[in-house]
């Protein structure tokens, strides 16, 4: 009886194998179609699916991705990336030639939103002015810059400096961008539209058209 039930068994695994080796030879494996689809990237890059799980390939530079921030820019074109001026940021970039309106400068910084505050609590206590005074709310503006709402606070402007940051409140935190432009000669000219100077006019551009991972 054993060696009847040892027979059947090795019959059926023979037909196993057989089916398999057919179906092998059959269809081959054949490489993965990924959808033909792509991703856009900030700087206007297209990007495809590849791989076996046909996700989407990382936009490649001018491209820069701040993976703790969860964000995604273009780096506007002449600036480099610099040396952070503190603990509390997390890029900070400048322009590669000097010109005749001085340095420009552009840095980003990340606030976390404790479980007790807020974001404007958040905005308020870190938008200092430069003799270190806190700039009060009634003097903070927004605007909607690309699909975003952002406050807008000007740091100040003084001696030629024009240094305005933008506030972007999400839900665990506070992403802040400043704009620093150095020797403009009009600085205290209260119709100076200040999105035409270099590092201002490089932001508007990064935060137009930035992505969130």
């Amino acid at each position: 009886m054993k060696n009847v039930v040892m027979g059947i068994l090795l019959i059926v695994l023979i037909g196993i194998g057989g089916l398999v080796y057919r179906n092998a030879v059959e269809h081959p494996s054949r490489p993965i179609a990924c959808p033909l689809d792509s991703k856009s990237c900030p700087d206007g890059s297209l990007v495809a699916r590849s791989g076996p799980a046909c996700e989407f390939g990382a936009c490649l530079p001018p491209n820069v991705s701040l993976t703790d921030a969860r964000i995604l820019f273009a780096l506007p074109e002449s600036f480099v990336p610099a040396e952070l001026p503190d603990a509390t940021s997390i890029a900070a970039y400048e322009a590669s030639v000097a010109s005749s309106t001085g340095s420009s400068r552009i840095v980003v910084r990340r606030y976390a939103i404790t479980a007790s505050s807020t974001a404007l609590a958040a905005i308020q206590e870190t938008a200092i002015d430069g003799t270190g005074q806190p700039i009060p709310a009634t003097s903070f503006s927004s605007s909607v810059i690309g699909a975003r709402r952002f406050a807008i606070v000007s740091i100040g402007r003084f001696g030629g400096v024009v240094h305005t940051a933008y506030y972007l409140a999400r839900n665990a935190d506070v992403l802040r961008f400043d704009a620093i432009d150095t020797s403009v000669s009009n600085w205290s000219d209260s119709e100076l539209d200040i999105t035409s100077l270099p590092a201002h006019a490089a932001l508007m551009k990064l935060l137009t058209a930035m992505q969130m991972l």
